[in-house]
């Protein structure tokens, strides 16, 4: 991530993108529908967008034709839900092929696919994991915001490996070569990405805890840093 312009074949890019397509669109219905019941949640919407656009611009070359970076999806996905964050990845991701160069637009399907559906359903699974083990809620956004960190660089070393298989190998060596080469930056920025997630939660406690309690993220009366439930 990003995968840059023209990187993968095109039997491969028309396949992700087709793969994302049915995410995406229902993410459309899926803004529209939180929208219509709390129309204050439009600045939080603003604000996840806007934390995953610089957070993913943030540009760290890992191996050739990508880069490394966190990607901040963690944030909007514990708001609003993955399928929001389809939309929102999407959306930044096509600003950021555009104005920054970074991805492009015949391999938007493939960055769309890790960066805004495998990251954002894997934050998704772990925060709800979490929150059925009772664990304090601020372990539970951290956990959530470095795991979709995380798995959106597994699906992106799956993608390249499916691409681009070692010729001695085959994909599952592609595929470790890939995921090492990622791990080695990926792993600390995950880290730094969970922390900043927890505290932007914090900060939304305090200025926004109406809206999120509307939004279901939050029960009425209890603190982010009480893990009782």
């Amino acid at each position: 991530m990003h995968i840059m312009e023209g990187f993968l074949p095109i039997s491969h890019a028309v396949g992700w993108t087709a793969a994302s397509a049915p995410f995406v669109t229902y993410g459309l219905y899926s803004i529209s529908r939180k929208v219509r019941a709390n129309p204050e949640a439009k600045m939080l919407l603003g604000l996840a967008g806007a934390f995953t656009f610089v957070l993913s611009a943030l540009k760290i070359p890992s191996v050739t034709g990508s880069s490394s970076h966190p990607t901040g999806i963690g944030l909007g996905t514990i708001l609003f839900g993955p399928s929001v964050m389809a939309v929102v990845g999407c959306v930044v991701l096509v600003l950021q092929a555009l104005l920054l160069a970074h991805g492009g637009i015949t391999t938007l399907g493939a960055n769309t696919f890790s960066m805004a559906v495998v990251g954002p359903f894997a934050a998704f699974a772990l925060f709800r994991v979490c929150q059925f083990l009772r664990l304090p809620f601020t372990v539970s956004v951290f956990t959530a915001a470095a795991g979709g960190d995380l798995m959106t660089y597994v699906t992106t070393s799956f993608q390249l490996a499916l691409a681009f298989p070692d010729p001695v190998g085959g994909f599952a060596a592609s595929f470790a070569k890939f995921g090492a080469v990622f791990a080695v930056t990926q792993i600390p920025l995950a880290i730094s990405s969970g922390l900043l997630t927890v505290i932007i939660f914090n900060g939304l406690q305090k200025y926004s805890r109406k809206e999120l309690e509307d939004l279901s993220v939050l029960p009425g009366g209890v603190m982010l840093e009480n893990p009782a439930r």
